[in-house]
């Protein structure tokens, strides 16, 4: 488990650490790449696939690319910490013109698939009407004890041409805190009634776990997964299991929007005895790690897709560190299971 370090000590370790890196790295990566002594760090990334060509795996009959498009910034729902503007900066930033180039950009680059919320499906199809794009959609959708009205809500996403579907975390991990199985399992369900992949999505381990014991069975699993090594994570002693859900308190050391994965040793130990695809989101710690350290650690550490939200001049970058990361998964325990 990761120490306390003190603010000082890591800056300067950092700077010492890092000199000669100025003109490759951002000063928030500068500060960051400091942590990576643990065999986390990769070389620079090369090009493993040209564009267009990306290694893929499936889920049912769905081939999909293991680097996915996370729909957050598009929607411009933002984890931004005590920043109170970024929400207002992203839904400004990504205009109709910027979203359509971003995912074009992506499909150039070989990304097949965009994970997006409900909300966001009306500029995605039109997108794909404009562009003649065939990306894939992975939606989520809210379980509800109202089955009509969830089926309805799955109705509708489905109607307007998503390719397969999940659980949202933040619906269903309150059931798992409250003990709701049957509702997650009737979300399960109902998806699969309509013929597509049906997963559940969690921050929560504790959201995987249930679905195992109480045997949901669904067809994968969207579980977060991050690195314990950045500045703003919640200190061990303040975490609190479904934190995310309760009161904010405060203390400057406690939960604040800061961590979306409490436990993952326990997450990558878990996750290996599971016989299910894995599709890892979050694993930047929301933009506070850089992607060399966390796609390389989900990777290897048993992710079978990662979920990240990308801007227009991330996508090509983001892509070949990817790849690199795929290419050196030679210490992969858990075996590929999509």
């Amino acid at each position: 488990m990761t120490k306390k370090t003190d603010r000082r000590n890591f800056l300067s370790k950092t700077v010492l650490g890092t000199a000669g890196a100025g003109a490759l790295y951002s000063m928030e990566e500068r500060i960051l790449l400091a942590a990576m002594q643990d065999g986390t760090n990769a070389t620079p990334a090369n090009q493993a696939a040209a564009p267009g060509q990306f290694p893929c795996g499936k889920i049912g009959n769905l081939t999909i690319s293991r680097l996915i498009m996370g729909g957050n910034l598009i929607g411009g729902w933002a984890h931004s910490r005590d920043l109170i503007y970024v929400s207002k900066l992203f839904q400004s930033y990504n205009t109709e013109a910027k979203v359509f180039e971003t995912l074009e950009l992506a499909e150039q680059q070989g990304i097949n698939t965009i994970q997006l919320d409900p909300r966001c499906q009306d500029v995605f199809v039109k997108y794909r009407k404009a562009r003649g794009s065939k990306m894939q959609s992975l939606f989520c959708i809210a379980p509800d004890a109202n089955e009509t009205k969830m089926r309805d809500q799955i109705r509708t996403v489905m109607d307007k041409g998503a390719t397969f579907l999940y659980t949202h975390g933040g619906v269903t991990d309150p059931l798992t805190m409250t003990r709701q199985y049957d509702v997650i399992g009737k979300a399960i369900d109902a998806m699969k009634a309509e013929g597509v992949p049906a997963g559940v999505g969690g921050h929560a381990l504790e959201t995987v776990m249930a679905c195992e014991e109480q045997k949901l069975n669904p067809d994968f699993y969207v579980k977060t997964y991050h690195l314990d090594r950045y500045w703003s994570m919640s200190p061990e002693e303040q975490r609190e299991p479904f934190c995310w859900f309760k009161p904010q308190k405060a203390g400057h050391d406690e939960y604040h929007d800061n961590m979306w994965c409490l436990n993952p040793d326990e997450t990558v130990e878990f996750m290996a005895k599971v016989a299910k695809p894995w599709i890892a989101f979050k694993t930047l710690a929301a933009g506070a790690i850089p992607p060399r350290m966390g796609f390389s650690s989900a990777f290897r550490n048993g992710a079978d897709f990662i979920c990240a939200g990308m801007f227009d001049f991330q996508v090509a970058e983001d892509v070949k560190v990817a790849l690199d990361a795929i290419a050196k998964c030679d210490e992969r325990k858990r075996p590929w299971l999509a």
